[in-house]
């Protein structure tokens, strides 16, 4: 598990840097709470945006994207809008959720990836 963290780790910072070169502004990196993980929280433009970073070395274990499912999705949702109610962010500000995968040497980020409501 800890090799795994640390490499996860790695691509995040990764993320975050291929990330900042598309005009994202990084807030926040690996915000935890007891509802969940978010990999990094970022502006881009108006909006406020959760991004969940997944990495797999090759194609034999799927896409990674296909890791970022409903049960996924809702854990992120819940944890974003506890960082949102403790951070103060108003109910008016556009938000987003962002998935970025590196797959076989290339980042592909899909943006508003999932649009969870409760």
């Amino acid at each position: 598990m800890g090799n795994s963290r640390k490499t996860g780790a790695a691509y995040e910072q990764l993320a975050a840097q291929h990330l900042e070169t598309l005009g994202y502004e990084m807030i926040e990196k690996n915000f935890r709470c007891r509802m969940g993980e978010i990999d990094l929280i970022a502006k881009d433009g108006p909006y406020l945006v959760f991004i969940e970073v997944k990495y797999r070395k090759d194609a034999s274990m799927g896409n990674p994207l296909e890791a970022v499912d409903w049960k996924k999705q809702k854990r992120i949702s819940k944890a974003a809008s506890y960082y949102c109610l403790t951070h103060g962010i108003s109910g008016q500000q556009p938000c987003r959720f962002d998935a970025a995968a590196y797959l076989q040497g290339a980042w592909t980020v899909i943006q508003n990836a999932f649009d969870y409501r409760e």
